[in-house]
């Protein structure tokens, strides 16, 4: 089930639908990034799929979550899954919609299962539309590639009209690096992180990566503030450079990561992702100074001294652990967020002119190759849930499009590849289809449409604009694999991930001018408050800005590596 069910889904918990809790499920369709189940025989290479295909464009509430419940109105929505029966998987779709054995209606969170009824006049008839496929694929990957070729022709997604041009939209979000400077403590920063949509007002928490992204926005609001001459933006930029070169590192040289300045805390259990993340930004901002003719010898320093770090955390396979404390003591094993060390590996590479990195890069690949995409098992790249996935097969397939870049020849060809498949898997997320909201759902009533939007991960069942450089990796592959469909994915992801932009006169139930929405809350799930329509009432903008910024700038990758 696309979006949401992948290899029984054995990396998730028992509170999250997964294997271990059945061997049987079935799920709203509007939890599906396509209303589709598929179920692939490894031994034979034989699979089926069933597809709905008439248009799902009605929703009605229902007054319960569990039982049998009676719904307010007409609904398009039906179920899809697959059940064990005397010992075989078959397929199971069905109208209305039913949820079994269990309903997810909130994170880890697993409810009774819920069977909803729709009232049929006399005389009245519906008619509604599956397609049953059946195929034959080489791998599970081909499998996935395959069903999503198929499901891609069969929408056909189009590109929305655009609510704002590039420009517009950056001129919006820079809206949010004046609003969310804060520089009254040690570290400046963009608050980012931990707000609330209706009043999302600073607060103390100042994180690096993953969810506040304060580096990354700080170059962006330099970079950003020089071409528009906004010296305030350029000063605040600056400051908060300036602040994490000072105060911004570990005894032992690791970004600080997460400092909660008014609750006095602060987290000492640090992630691969989160340091990468730094990184990268910081690299970005000294390519940017260096080609300005300004040098920083004292932030080369830090950053060679915390990819020295890198090289000793790295494992003999080529992984990274997911986390670990200050003196390199393990705290997560796991590999699953490996590829986000490969993009500021391949960057330092070429940035200091220095193998090692590179290297270290390669060895990446090997991991990534032969434990995550040649097994189809894109895991625990998120740091707020670990299962599977949207994130891990994005960053797999954005760090092959970053060592591809840096690469020549046959081995070039070889990231392409692998690239190419693992971008099938992260494109598995994203919505073909537009879900319907009933009446009073502000999603529906602002006329929202989930087309080009991602799930986020078995464990957390919404939506987001999580993208950063994707867009720009499927246009390079419809060019290097002369697939036209990615490209036509990706302006349909241009288009639709800025249309909830929160603007003085259309502010799509946000506070603030350009604080971009990031729990958005498609299907009968919740994150803690509100459900299905609306956003949870704490969200962090800190990324959605970064993301939404990378996307608006699809030459920075080429940029850097034309060096």
């Amino acid at each position: 089930m696309p979006g949401f069910w992948y290899h029984r889904n054995l990396r998730s918990p028992k509170s999250a639908p997964s294997f271990h809790t059945s061997d049987s499920w079935q799920v709203r369709e509007d939890r599906l990034s396509t209303p589709l189940t598929g179920i692939y025989d490894e031994r034979s290479g034989e699979f089926r799929t069933v597809l709905r295909t008439d248009p799902l464009r009605e929703e009605a509430l229902g007054c319960h979550n569990c039982g049998e419940v009676i719904l307010s109105g007409r609904t398009s929505l039906g179920f899809t899954g697959f059940r064990n029966i005397d010992g075989k998987a078959a397929l199971v779709f069905g109208f209305p919609w039913s949820e079994a054995p269990k309903s997810y209606i909130r994170k880890l969170t697993l409810a009774p299962e819920v069977q909803t009824f729709e009232k049929l006049e006399k005389g009245e008839s519906r008619q509604l539309t599956w397609v049953i496929r059946r195929g034959r694929s080489d791998s599970y990957s081909s499998f996935v590639a395959d069903v999503w070729n198929t499901s891609f022709d069969a929408f056909d997604p189009q590109p929305l009209t655009p609510r704002h041009t590039p420009a517009e939209a950056k001129a919006l979000l820079a809206r949010y690096f004046i609003q969310s400077y804060v520089g009254d403590y040690p570290l400046k920063y963009t608050s980012g992180v931990e707000l609330r949509t209706a009043d999302p007002a600073s607060n103390g928490i100042a994180e690096v990566g993953f969810l506040g992204r304060v580096l990354l926005n700080a170059f962006n609001a330099l970079e950003y503030g020089e071409a528009s001459r906004n010296d305030t933006l350029v000063a605040n930029a600056r400051s908060i450079f300036d602040s994490y070169l000072e105060h911004g590192f570990t005894p032992n040289g690791l970004f600080r990561e997460v400092v909660d300045f008014r609750r006095n805390r602060e987290t000492d259990v640090y992630s691969i992702r989160r340091q990468s993340e730094g990184v990268y930004a910081v690299l970005n901002y000294l390519a940017y100074e260096k080609r300005q003719g300004r040098r920083h010898p004292q932030w080369e320093a830090r950053i060679r001294t915390l990819l020295g770090q890198f090289l000793r955390l790295q494992n003999d396979d080529g992984s990274f652990p997911r986390k670990f404390c200050d003196d390199l003591s393990i705290v997560d094993a796991s590999g699953g967020s490996t590829p986000s060390a490969t993009l500021p590996l391949t960057m330092a590479a070429v940035y200091f002119r220095d193998r090692a990195y590179g290297e270290s890069a390669r060895r990446t690949a090997d991991y990534l190759e032969k434990s995550i995409i040649d097994p189809a098992d894109y895991f625990s790249s998120t740091l707020d849930a670990n299962c599977e996935d949207k994130e891990a097969s994005l960053y797999a397939a954005t760090a092959m499009f970053y060592l591809a870049m840096s690469s020549r020849g046959a081995e070039r060809q070889h990231y392409v590849e692998l690239c190419r498949e693992a971008a099938y898997f992260a494109l598995s997320w994203y919505y073909l289809w537009d879900v319907p909201f009933a009446r009073g759902q502000m999603l529906g009533d602002v006329g929202f449409h989930s087309r080009g939007w991602g799930n986020v991960s078995v464990e957390n069942n919404h939506i987001d604009v999580f993208i950063f450089e994707f867009a720009t990796v499927l246009d390079w592959l419809a060019d290097e694999c002369r697939e036209p469909r990615f490209a036509r994915m990706s302006a349909v992801i241009r288009s639709s991930m800025l249309q909830l932009m929160p603007t003085e006169a259309s502010h799509f139930c946000i506070g603030r001018t350009g604080y971009y929405p990031e729990v958005v809350q498609h299907t009968a799930w919740d994150y803690g408050k509100n459900g299905k329509g609306f956003y949870n009432d704490i969200f962090a903008p800190g990324w959605t800005v970064a993301s939404l910024w990378q996307l608006l700038s699809p030459e920075r990758v080429s940029d850097f590596f034309a060096r």
